[in-house]
């Protein structure tokens, strides 16, 4: 089957991102690991003894670069609806983080620690309508705050990827609601055509805080 247009000119751009050839030869799982490294590093992130939970971690690169940074002392729990190979150092829970039952999986996995970190590159199963693609992604996003308010430290942080378009003012405004301080990231790593971004909030706002 011939290929269509559009993923001949996907192949080209992968066979020649700088990032694929990093990954492969650091042993990350996906070219994604540098957009957190780069996010993390720029805003003190992680560090040993960080205790984080990564929501959509397949197919685990983000646990892998994470997992290095925390150590021992650190924890790194990963949940994902897909399959995720096992990585030393972090506990792999696979399932849907909005039903409880695997929300105590992962409650369980933290050993009544809270996290300081919360970090989610969830994304939708393509549909090809954009407008229907946008919305799930945005449902995605809310449910990844609602956890991060329901389950962080209060001084720590949540890092989530949205996409501009629709519904997007109004979730960084719910963002904004809800941490002391939120900022927008573009990583090298994030192509330039992508309309993806990181939005980066620390430290929960108290009861009354505006």
């Amino acid at each position: 089957m011939a290929r269509s247009k559009s993923s001949s000119a996907w192949l080209r751009r992968h066979v020649s991102d700088p990032y694929v050839y990093r990954a492969k030869a650091q042993g990350y799982r996906s070219r994604s690991a540098y957009k957190l490294i780069e996010i993390a590093e720029r805003d003190g992130l992680v560090r040993p003894g960080t205790v984080v939970v990564d929501l959509g971690a397949a197919p685990g690169g983000w646990a892998q670069a994470l997992a290095a940074r925390v150590g021992r002392s650190g924890c790194v729990v990963a949940v994902d609806l897909l399959e995720v190979s096992p990585i030393p150092g972090v506990a792999v829970i696979r399932g849907d983080f909005t039903d409880g039952a695997v929300r105590d999986r992962v409650l369980e996995a933290l050993a009544g620690r809270k996290p300081d970190l919360v970090v989610s590159d969830l994304a939708p199963n393509l549909s090809g309508v954009g407008a229907t693609d946008q919305a799930r992604s945005l449902a995605l996003c809310e449910a990844a705050l609602e956890f991060a308010k329901a389950h962080l430290k209060p001084k720590g942080a949540f890092l989530v990827k949205v996409f501009q378009g629709a519904g997007h003012a109004e979730f960084l405004a719910a963002m904004r609601r809800t941490f002391v301080e939120v900022v927008s990231r573009k990583p090298a790593a994030s192509r330039s055509g992508s309309s993806e971004m990181y939005l980066l909030g620390k430290g929960l706002k108290q009861d009354g805080e505006h």
